[in-house]
């Protein structure tokens, strides 16, 4: 079992998310321990006031560090082994082999970063590692969180319940080590809009099948993302 504190202001962000398929039938076979808690609930009373203006001046709020840092302290309470990320567009750039070095992790706490961002105070006594989904700025650290708990829960086999589409995927390392996007697929009917299937699917020759396959995720890989080759 995985077991994943998620640290955010925001907890109903979630609830589609935690009854999708995967993520839902994960917690049912008690395979993925999920637990929201609220930010806001660690600040102090009567306002619970979460944010304030930046040393220095500047636009936007910050997250203050106390209700952060005892929220995080909280759950470090209860996942004492556990990672501690900060999802930011500051941090690493999130990918598969990322996410394949999270894989064999069996605690995380994923703190959602909100508004302009946290006090670095925080980042340099609580957080191991600082993780971006991208390129980007989004509203808050929740749907970059969602990508990080997918990405590393489907490349558990007892979760997926099929190796082999995570072999044969995306990004997934092959036998020379190469990391391709996927090759095209097909399915029935046979002829689709004057459209056909590669015969070589068809045939039934699984070698020529596999290096075909690989030729055509090399062609992919560098007509659309030559910066993996």
């Amino acid at each position: 079992m995985i077991r994943i504190e998620v640290l955010t202001l925001f907890p109903e962000l979630f609830a589609g998310f935690t009854s999708s398929s995967l993520i839902k039938r994960a917690q049912q076979r008690a395979l993925l321990d999920l637990n929201f808690s609220n930010i806001r609930d660690f600040a102090a009373p009567p306002h619970q006031q979460v944010d304030d203006t930046p040393y220095g001046g500047g636009a936007g709020m910050l997250m203050k560090p106390e209700p952060l840092a005892a929220a995080i302290e909280n759950a470090k309470s209860r996942l004492p082994t556990a990672k501690t990320i900060l999802l930011s567009p500051a941090g690493r750039l999130f990918n598969q082999s990322v996410a394949e070095e999270l894989c064999p992790v069996q605690q995380l706490i994923l703190v959602c970063g909100r508004y302009e961002g946290v006090d670095q105070r925080v980042i340099d006594l609580l957080i191991d590692e600082e993780i971006s989904i991208g390129d980007y700025v989004l509203m808050g650290g929740e749907v970059p969180a969602m990508v990080v708990i997918e990405a590393v829960l489907r490349l558990k086999t007892e979760v997926l319940g099929n190796c082999e589409s995570i072999k044969d995927e995306s990004f997934a390392p092959t036998a020379t080590g190469e990391r391709l996007l996927e090759a095209p697929q097909y399915t029935r009917p046979p002829e689709f809009r004057g459209l056909a299937v590669p015969p070589v699917l068809l045939s039934g020759n699984h070698k020529e099948i596999k290096d075909w396959r690989l030729a055509q995720a090399r062609i992919a890989t560098q007509k659309k993302r030559p910066d993996l080759l």
